[in-house]
């Protein structure tokens, strides 16, 4: 079992000895080997290893979009390992934004409608001025009316950071998500989505294979095989 908790108090996500296994072509794979860890309340926290280290299942496990095999992922206080789909979904939806490598935008919505839907399904009468004005906070307030494939990679990502962040959710989780950008819309990104945790307070963690977006989290894990190899705990600069 590896254990990595920092010095910081208030553990907003725990980790107690979880596992992750998947089936696979040749039968189950396990992909996390008894990870114990936390996060804490108001932390940013870089996740980075090689491709295939379960850096992005890890996260999923965080966020109650893939569910443990064994152990206890609690968030908030509240046990994810207990919850059915339908209570998860709606955990989620009131305490964390997800922003994906993929953006995950729906083709068929404008952006201030991608924006406004999870704003409409928290039951916020407001959706549509308070999407307005995240779009303008991200600098796409021209593009509200514009459609997924109308959009460069890097107006789609901010679309999709936008959407995370409307809520005020508790907790961002960022799945390389300056991976398919290049570098100058990258940085754009990075400094948005830091904007963001700053701006709300949020607790941020996220997948990396960027070395300067790693550098600005408080601390990095880093994970090899599906195990944490190091935890390196750095002051926020």
């Amino acid at each position: 079992m590896t254990r990595i908790f920092s010095s910081m108090p208030d553990p907003i996500i725990a980790l107690e000895d979880v596992t992750l296994k998947l089936r696979g072509n040749a039968g189950p794979v396990e992909i996390l080997h008894g990870l114990t860890m936390q996060v804490h309340k108001g932390e940013t926290l870089g996740l980075v290893g090689p491709s295939g280290s379960g850096k992005s299942s890890l996260l999923m496990v965080m966020g109650g979009l893939e569910a443990a095999t064994s152990g206890q992922v609690r968030v908030l206080g509240q046990d994810l390992t207990r919850m059915d789909e339908d209570r998860m979904a709606r955990f989620r939806r009131d305490h964390m934004g997800v922003v994906f490598q993929s953006f995950n935008l729906i083709p068929t919505m404008t952006a201030l409608e991608n924006v406004a839907t999870p704003l409409e399904l928290a039951g916020a009468p407001d959706a549509f001025d308070r999407a307005r004005a995240e779009l303008d906070r991200v600098g796409l307030a021209s593009r509200s009316d514009h459609y997924p494939a109308q959009m460069s990679g890097g107006e789609q990502q901010r679309v999709a950071l936008a959407r995370a962040s409307a809520p005020r959710p508790q907790i961002l989780l960022a799945d390389e998500p300056t991976g398919n950008l290049d570098g100058s819309t990258g940085q754009a990104i990075m400094d948005l989505l830091f904007g963001l945790r700053d701006d709300h307070g949020a607790t941020l963690v996220l997948v990396t294979h960027s070395r300067q977006l790693a550098d600005r989290c408080d601390r990095v894990v880093r994970l090899t095989d599906g195990r944490i190899d190091d935890a390196l705990a750095r002051a926020a600069e």
